[in-house]
């Protein structure tokens, strides 16, 4: 397996805090998350210390080496939390149907109503039950 050299993630949304754990990519030399909303402290040491300042223009959240920006003024703000896809999750529910689920559903339930119309055709009975 080859190891990438360079990872560019600028312009990708990406929120929150960069993993300290891309410290252990050792084998990269050029790193790029510009354009996103990054947040906090950028990781010191290995390929970070050798980043440029526009590998991180565009994250205003952003602080410490190479930015100008020092992190003695900033808080380090956590990203809201994502907004919820299930309305009924904040009343405790635990159930949570997807639309895959609803259109299973609908489909088994037309061919059974479609089997139940050409037996009751084939039977003779058109009054049904």
């Amino acid at each position: 397996m080859t190891w990438p050299e360079w990872l560019d993630l600028s312009s990708n949304k990406l929120s929150g805090q960069i993993p300290t754990g891309l410290l252990d990519l050792t084998f990269l030399s050029f790193f790029n998350v510009s354009y996103n909303q990054l947040v906090g402290r950028i990781p010191c040491g290995n390929q970070f210390n050798t980043s440029e300042n526009g590998s991180y223009q565009g994250n205003e959240g952003l602080c410490g080496v190479p930015l100008s920006r020092g992190c003695d003024n900033i808080v380090s703000e956590q990203p809201p939390p994502a907004p919820s896809m299930n309305s009924h999750e904040d009343e405790g529910s635990k159930l949570e149907f997807g639309w895959k689920v609803v259109a299973i559903g609908n489909g088994l339930g037309f061919i059974f109503g479609v089997a139940m119309e050409c037996a009751c055709l084939r039977t003779g009975k058109q009054n049904g039950w």
